[in-house]
């Protein structure tokens, strides 16, 4: 398998029903209400097709990188993951918002360590330097907090991970994409290997021009 037959194009209809199964695929830790299904990528379709990407090899869907617009209120920072996406639907997508709020980027585990999450993101980025945004904020998981919640807190463990003595599968990643973590989003989203927790992670778009 070569990287050449690997793209990335922007959500259609045709993609919901393969996404809900990728989302199965990638989160087993995830509780049911937590997933995504057919009806919430049909919104993203509908609401902003624009900017939800999704990867390919051929034909068959392997990733997905997906997320809204949305005014970001850094000084309220601290919310829940179904709360701001409305329970997967996106509804708070908000054409003129400032920010771009990263909902989910997933790779399906066959096609982990190809560059497949890296063109999602650098797909994110494009669409943020497009429309003029200020740039890309998420709520990130620690999935590695799994094997170290019984020795340490989850700020411990994401300030040794920023330090570099430990690698997080998800977190590291981030932080080499140029993210930056800016706090700590308590009970943020069901999943037993973060312990509910998750990093506020923000990427600054640097080509971002105020009007």
């Amino acid at each position: 398998m070569t990287s050449d037959i690997i793209r990335t194009t922007t959500i259609e209809p045709r993609f919901a029903l393969p996404l809900e199964q990728l989302q199965r695929d990638c989160f087993p830790t995830l509780g049911e209400a937590e997933l995504m299904r057919e009806e919430h990528f049909l919104n993203h379709c509908r609401l902003f097709p624009e900017g939800n990407f999704v990867a390919l090899c051929r034909d068959r869907v392997i990733g997905l990188g997906s997320g809204f617009l949305i005014d970001f209120d850094f000084d309220q920072a601290q919310h829940r993951f179904q709360e701001i996406i409305d329970g997967g639907y996106y509804s708070n997508h908000d054409p003129a918002g400032a920010w771009y709020y990263g909902g989910d980027i997933s790779v399906h585990p066959d096609f982990r360590r190809r560059g497949v999450g890296s063109m999602l993101y650098e797909a994110r980025k494009g669409i943020v330097k497009n429309l003029n945004r200020r740039g890309i904020v998420a709520g990130g998981l620690i999935p590695g907090f799994a094997a170290y919640k019984g020795s340490m807190s989850a700020h411990e463990y994401v300030k040794r991970v920023i330090a570099g003595e430990i690698n997080d599968s998800t977190l590291s990643f981030q932080l080499g994409r140029g993210f930056e973590v800016r706090g700590m989003l308590d009970d943020y989203i069901e999943d037993d290997a973060s312990d509910n927790w998750a990093t506020l992670i923000v990427w600054d778009n640097p080509s971002f021009k105020a009007k």
